[in-house]
């Protein structure tokens, strides 16, 4: 697509300090196959050179400018700082992360499936994430699904394709209807958005890798992949939005298979000796959703990973010995 007809397609680069990744994302941005778009940088008072290389690229391309935060927001924060600076006159909008990038036919394609299907408000793609490809659980082809059958596939199907704000397209109708359009309180709003704007439109895949989403140390990825923030955002979300798409029975049946999940995780960190900010963060979350740290259901997540471990001990040893004998047995035969 190379049309002025085009939909206009507003870009927001949160920037905090990555001097080194920034150019190859915004590289990404220019060789787009789409050519209909404006992009805001949201430099959240980055202090390694990533503002000079901002106003580099905003003083090549018109379409390029950079917003200046007055003071330091957290990360959640200055998206939706980023956010607010969307055109206008665009129709849709995209987030990268100014370490991650763009394929060259990612807006072509996600606009594409979004101009072919007027219910839908969310676009998503599988993802590169590191070495791995992501979000690849709907068949082939998924242009249009229901907002609310995705919603309730995630719940009671653990089918995750929302991916990262990177892998998403908006449409801009839905971010200037919320301020803050993402929740900060939680690591993980870019879920929560999709769940609850998916209450009332559809969701549009392409499948095929469409964005490359870059692990880090210190980075949110990395982070929360360390103190395992995920299972934390999905029961706060099963337990807010989880009435909007499920039956009682089936809210029941899905927080108690998270809270068991929870609470094994827990276990099993309770040998690795986590520090005291990894043990509050857990025991706030589990008390924000109203469902309470209960240190009896830790104690007994944790006896049952001890009997697990015993229990593949005995398998791993059952093992050894069936090995150790079918070497002597061959030792023996080699003799004749």
């Amino acid at each position: 697509m190379n049309r002025e007809s085009d939909p206009l397609v507003s870009v927001i680069v949160p920037l905090y300090n990555c001097a080194e990744f920034l150019p190859e994302c915004l590289e990404s941005l220019l060789s787009q196959t789409y050519k209909n778009w404006n992009c805001v940088i949201a430099n959240n008072c980055s202090t390694d050179g990533s503002q000079e290389i901002a106003y580099k690229y905003a003083a090549v391309d018109s379409r390029i400018r950079v917003h200046e935060n007055q003071q330091f927001l957290k990360a959640v924060s200055n998206f939706n700082s980023g956010l607010r600076q969307i055109s206008s006159d665009s129709k849709y909008c995209k987030i990268i992360f100014s370490d991650d990038w763009l394929f060259p036919e990612c807006l072509e394609m996600m606009v594409a499936v979004a101009e072919a299907n007027s219910s839908v408000g969310i676009v998503g793609a599988y993802g590169l994430q590191g070495r791995k490809v992501m979000w690849t659980g709907l068949p082939y082809p998924s242009a249009c699904v229901s907002g609310r059958d995705i919603v309730r596939k995630f719940y009671l199907e653990d089918v995750y394709v929302f991916g990262t704000s990177t892998s998403l397209l908006f449409r801009s109708d839905l971010v200037r209807s919320r301020d803050p359009f993402f929740n900060e309180s939680n690591l993980h709003s870019d879920t929560e958005a999709c769940i609850e704007l998916l209450n009332s439109c559809d969701f549009g895949f392409v499948n095929q890798v469409l964005t490359y989403t870059r692990v880090r140390p210190k980075s949110l990825t990395t982070f929360s992949a360390e103190m395992h923030t995920t299972v934390a955002g999905r029961l706060h979300e099963l337990v807010k939005y989880g009435p909007n798409f499920l039956a009682t029975d089936e809210i029941h049946f899905c927080i108690e298979r998270k809270l068991n999940e929870y609470y094994r995780f827990l276990a099993r960190n309770l040998v690795r000796r986590r520090g005291k900010d990894f043990w509050n963060y857990h025991e706030k979350k589990l008390t924000e959703t109203g469902l309470g740290w209960s240190r009896m259901r830790l104690v007994k997540a944790s006896l049952g990973e001890l009997i697990g471990v015993f229990l593949n001990l005995g398998d791993m040893l059952d093992w050894f010995f069936r090995r150790r004998k079918l070497q002597r047995e061959e030792e023996y035969l080699k003799r004749f």
